[in-house]
C-alpha cells in the first residue's frame, strides 16, 4: 500500500503594481515541489482576458493529477477562491494531460510541471483583484503526497500580458479543433456484439501513433480509461469496457466528455449514449 505523507504549505505574495508585465508571487518550496501564483492578460481563441495561474513544479520523475486521475487512483486538484476580493468568478482550465504508467496502473496527469490557467472575472474591472484561495492537489513518485496551498496575490487592473499563461492556454483542449493540427473524434459507436458493451472511439489524427483519449462521465460517474485497440491510416481506435466498474445504465442519456491528445495538439467533444 502506498503510504501517504501529508504536506501543508503556505504560499502567499502580493506583487508590485505594473503595467509592463504580469505579476507573480514568490516561489514557495514545499515537500518535493515548489509552487507560485501568477497573473496577467492572456489570449485564447483570439480573445484576450484576465487570467491567473497556479504554477506547480516538481523534481524529475514526479507527477501530479488531472481533474480525472485515471484507473489507478490519485488526488485531483481542488481550487477554492472563497475570501477573494473584487472577484465575480474564477474558472480553472486544465491543459491537456497525458497517460502515465506506474506500478499501480495507468493514471492521467502531468510530469514535472504544470500551469493551471484560471479565467478571472472581476466585479469591478477598474479595481484590483485580490485572489485568496486554497488549492489541494497530489504529487507522486514512490509515495504520494497530498498538498494544501493557501494562495494570495493582488492583481492590478493594468496588469500586463503573460506569455506563460498564453502558452498554457494553447494546451487547453477546445471544442473548436484546429484543422490539420488537433486530433478529433471521427466517429464513435457502441459495440454489444459479445454481450459486453464497449464504447468504440475512432480518433482522427495526423500523429495516430501518439494519439490518446480520455472519457469523463457527468457528476463524477466513473468511466474506465480507453484502451488502444487498433491503428489505422490517419486514425487511432480506442475502446472503453463499459462493464468494468461501471453500469452502462448510469451513462445512457447523459453527456460524456471525450478529450483527445496527440503530439501536435488536443481537443474535446461531448457525446451522448442513447437511452
Amino acid at each position: 500500500m502506498i503510504r501517504l505523507a501529508l504536506a501543508f504549505f503556505l504560499l502567499s505574495g502580493t506583487a508590485a503594481w505594473s503595467d509592463a508585465g504580469p505579476v507573480a508571487s514568490d516561489w514557495f518550496r514545499g515537500m518535493d515541489n515548489q509552487a507560485r501564483l501568477i497573473a496577467g492578460h492572456a489570449s485564447r481563441d483570439g480573445k484576450t482576458a484576465l487570467y491567473a495561474g497556479v504554477d506547480v513544479s516538481m523534481p524529475g520523475g514526479w507527477k501530479t493529477y488531472w481533474r480525472t486521475p485515471g484507473d489507478a487512483g490519485g488526488v485531483p486538484p481542488d481550487f477554492d477562491w472563497t475570501g477573494s476580493d473584487n472577484l465575480a468568478s474564477a474558472m480553472v482550465l486544465y491543459p491537456a494531460p497525458h497517460r502515465i504508467h506506474d506500478k499501480a496502473g495507468d493514471v492521467v496527469g502531468y510530469k514535472n510541471a504544470v500551469l493551471f490557467p484560471v479565467l478571472v472575472t472581476p466585479k469591478d474591472p477598474s479595481k484590483p483583484v485580490t485572489l485568496q484561495g486554497k488549492v489541494q492537489y497530489g504529487i507522486c513518485k514512490d509515495i504520494c503526497i497530498p498538498a494544501e496551498a493557501e494562495l494570495q496575490l493582488t492583481i492590478p487592473p493594468d496588469v500586463g500580458t503573460s506569455a506563460e499563461l498564453t502558452a498554457s492556454l494553447a494546451r487547453v483542449p477546445d471544442k473548436a479543433a484546429r484543422s490539420g493540427i488537433d486530433p478529433t473524434l471521427a466517429s464513435w459507436h457502441l459495440n454489444d456484439s459479445a454481450g459486453k458493451p464497449k464504447l468504440i472511439l475512432d480518433i482522427a489524427s495526423s500523429e495516430p501513433k501518439t494519439a490518446d483519449a480520455f472519457v469523463e462521465g457527468p457528476g463524477g460517474i466513473y468511466v474506465p480509461l480507453p484502451k488502444r485497440s487498433a491503428d489505422q491510416s490517419g486514425k487511432a481506435v480506442f475502446e472503453v469496457d463499459l462493464t468494468d466498474g461501471v453500469n452502462i445504465k448510469d451513462l445512457k442519456g447523459k453527456p460524456l466528455t471525450v478529450t483527445m491528445i496527440d503530439a501536435k495538439g488536443q481537443s474535446e467533444t461531448t457525446i451522448v449514449l442513447e437511452k
